[in-house]
């Protein structure tokens, strides 16, 4: 945590371990591995601890990462309001994880805008926002996950990381590098070989998370790749779209096109990589990339979002026709560095 300052881990190790609290951890709207991992990890680590902790989540995350052993109970608020809010105001301490600004959280952001009690952000994302008291924010990390640990460490909590905490922090690692594949460090591997002398299974937990699909998921893959997904090889790129329609065809439920963005890059010579998502009101986009291709520059300038070099997201408010079209004649402006890219 080489950016982040003494003083704030010194006030985050007083405020975390120097009495028993109320503690809501936080995690971004629609949880992917990572967040839903550093969420449970984190909170099972504050709960060994002593301290009386809740996830709260705006709303369900996929059923593949529903295994988890951890003793921490999960909120979602779109299905229990009323008390996801009182355990939430009632909280001495909220701890958003794995999101750099409020509006990540959907219908939750009033609510930590709301939140008079102490704020502490822990992700891996660039530019975040000014909404917590203490904010320790690393972008060099793979996942916040790892970051997690490292923090735990840091505010010598790593007694209380336990085989449930654990698979939790592994899972948060194992998914947001998709299996190893990017965005890792030297101390992705430390902190996972740390994990692994804590006794996980790590051949389950790959298990569970990559071989624990629907059949409807299955084939929903198969018609993406089959029958929409464009390969664009003069400026190695690639894009998938799915419509409403389509998604409900498939029996669609939250996590289905979890890494589906990343198959593209399994061809020859593709560096980038799109897929789009009709939603109500809004397409949402996910960019993946090869080598120095910044697939977060590409989306923060053209698709009101951000992320990491390789791994980023973002929305478009026209429809997705509209948006196919859009990022097809962006491409050219990128030729050169598409061309130019080194894997």
């Amino acid at each position: 945590m080489k950016n982040t300052e003494i003083e704030i881990i010194t006030s985050v190790k007083k405020i975390l371990t120097e009495s028993k609290k109320k503690i809501t951890i936080v995690p971004h709207e629609h949880p992917d591995g990572d967040a839903i991992g550093s969420a449970l990890g984190l909170g099972q680590v504050l709960k060994n601890f002593g301290h009386e902790v809740q996830v709260i989540s705006v709303n369900d995350y996929p059923d593949f990462l529903k295994w988890f052993s951890s003793d921490v109970p999960v909120l979602i608020f779109e299905k229990e309001k009323k008390v996801a809010k009182e355990l939430m105001f009632a909280s001495d301490i909220m701890i958003c994880v794995d999101f750099n600004e409020e509006k990540r959280t959907g219908h939750l952001e009033k609510f930590i805008k709301r939140f008079e009690n102490t704020r502490i952000l822990i992700d891996h994302h660039p530019y975040p926002t000014d909404f917590c008291d203490y904010t320790i924010s690393e972008t060099s990390y793979s996942s916040t996950a790892e970051l997690v640990f490292d923090v735990t460490e840091a505010i010598g909590l790593h007694p209380q990381i336990d085989l449930k905490a654990a698979e939790a922090l592994f899972t948060g690692v194992l998914t947001d590098t998709g299996g190893f594949n990017h965005n890792t460090s030297n101390n992705t591997f430390k902190v996972v070989s740390k994990l692994m002398v804590l006794g996980i299974n790590t051949d389950k937990i790959r298990s569970e998370v990559f071989s624990n699909f629907s059949a409807d998921r299955m084939r929903l893959l198969g018609y993406c790749l089959n029958e929409k997904m464009k390969v664009i090889p003069e400026f190695r790129s690639a894009v998938i779209s799915l419509t409403i329609e389509e998604l409900e065809r498939f029996n669609f439920k939250p996590g289905d096109t979890e890494g589906f963005v990343n198959y593209p890059l399994s061809i020859n010579n593709i560096v980038f990589s799109a897929l789009f998502i009709e939603k109500v009101g809004f397409v949402k986009a996910s960019f993946r990339s090869k080598g120095n291709f910044p697939a977060n520059t590409f989306s923060s300038q053209h698709f009101n979002g951000g992320g990491h070099l390789n791994a980023a997201g973002g929305e478009s408010e026209l429809n997705l026709e509209e948006t196919i079209a859009k990022f097809t004649q962006l491409l050219p402006e990128f030729k050169h560095q598409l061309l130019e890219t080194t894997i």
